[in-house]
């Protein structure tokens, strides 16, 4: 338990950096802090001077955690300081529920479940670093602190669009969820839709007299039959396919 103590500093002062370097020197921050719930706290006037001054209490904490020596107070310090996020994401989540809270960066996703599950981790390893006390950090400790961190990491919004978002559009690309089945799946309203766009249709359309007359699929193809004056028009369609090139006709 000593070790997993003595690790809380470190991993609360790299979300404190993040949190105040954003705050201080992020244009885009600023830009956005009149639509984040501490506009709706604090008013949109004082908006940017309360986010800078936040940030530098996080720069202070951030900064007395990792110099030495390490000290009970720091621990409380990040421990209150995080109980203090917990309470703003609360009147966030009831008072401004579509804005995003501007604790890490400017995005606009929502307080959600995640934003509190980040907020309490930060607590509770505030009040864990309450009893850190120098300890050696050996390989498997070093590895549960980088753990700590990418499970942080995963719970913060602001970095969604650098993973969250590839992640889905990769399991979309490979489950390929609008994917039909099978042949039979395939609305005819689809393959008309490809046979309008195909130099074959438009190559007979002026001897086209009816609509629609029969429909069948088979070997892979959907053939469309339409009446040509005198004769019959029979388009073959691939299913598997999304090229209008791919079509043909024959007039019998």
């Amino acid at each position: 338990m000593q070790g997993i103590a003595a690790l809380q500093p470190y991993v609360i002062a790299l979300f404190l950096l993040w949190a105040a370097l954003m705050k201080l020197f992020s244009r885009r921050m600023r830009a956005e802090a009149g639509r984040t719930a501490l506009a709706r706290l604090v008013g949109s006037a004082r908006a940017i001077p309360t986010l800078r001054l936040v940030g530098v209490v996080e720069l202070a904490v951030a900064a007395a955690l990792l110099l030495p020596p390490v000290t009970p107070e720091e621990g409380a310090a990040a421990a209150v300081l995080s109980a203090g996020f917990v309470a703003y994401l609360a009147y966030a989540y009831a008072a401004a529920p579509t804005s995003s809270c501007g604790c890490l960066g400017a995005h606009s996703h929502p307080v959600d479940w995640r934003a509190f599950a980040r907020a309490g981790l930060l607590c509770a390893a505030g009040v864990a670093a309450v009893w850190a006390r120098p300890y050696p950090l050996d390989p498997p400790l070093v590895a549960l602190g980088l753990v700590e961190v990418v499970a942080l990491l995963g719970l913060s919004a602001e970095l969604d669009r650098l993973w969250l978002s590839p992640l889905r559009q990769l399991l979309v690309r490979l489950r390929r969820p609008l994917a039909v089945r099978s042949p039979a799946e395939i609305p005819l309203e689809v393959s008309l839709h490809l046979l309008y766009l195909s130099p074959a249709y438009c190559s007979a359309s002026a001897q086209l007299t009816s609509d629609v007359q029969d429909v069948w699929d088979e070997d892979g193809l959907r053939f469309v039959v339409y009446g040509a004056r005198e004769r019959t028009a029979v388009f073959s369609i691939p299913l598997a396919g999304a090229d209008p090139a791919a079509i043909r006709v024959a007039l019998t």
